[in-house]
């Protein structure tokens, strides 16, 4: 996927990041790297999910948080979701075998707490940093950055 590097910040509600992360998933084309950090709590695994509907997985999405990765079909990709909260080091992160699912072509690799995996997460399609806005839980700070 090429996309023009773009940067933007947006401040959204609940219900506008998950229309927000369907959009995004309806722009997203394999081969794709998706990292995703953020705070315990900031809505990680909400953009997700809404990632994944916008992608068109049809099956309910939930927290690889002790499975460490969970696999979906979309009709045109393979969707690999990794929450990589309990891992601690880099072998740890590079013993799971993503390298290989970062190498499929028809694979929308989805990473949340990528700082855990050093390099191996160093280019991504996109890059999202969700912040809690102080003192309005119904808010959050979304930053995006687009690659090509």
């Amino acid at each position: 996927m090429v996309v023009d590097p773009r940067e933007s910040i947006h401040r959204l509600t609940l219900a506008e990041l998950e229309a927000r992360g369907a959009a995004i998933g309806r722009a997203l084309r394999a081969p794709a790297l998706v990292t995703l950090m953020g705070d315990l709590g900031a809505g990680k695994t909400t953009l997700v999910q809404a990632i994944c509907r916008g992608l068109g997985v049809s099956e309910p999405v939930t927290s690889p948080t002790f499975a460490l990765i969970h696999e979906y079909r979309a009709p045109a990709a393979r969707v690999v979701h990794c929450d990589l909260y309990r891992l601690q080091t880099e072998a740890e992160v590079a013993a799971l075998g993503l390298d290989d699912m970062l190498a499929d072509p028809n694979a929308i690799v989805l990473v949340e707490w990528p700082e855990r995996g050093g390099v191996l997460f160093a280019v991504p399609t996109l890059t999202v940093m969700l912040t809690h806005v102080p003192g309005n839980d119904a808010v959050r700070l979304v930053s995006e950055v687009w690659s090509g």
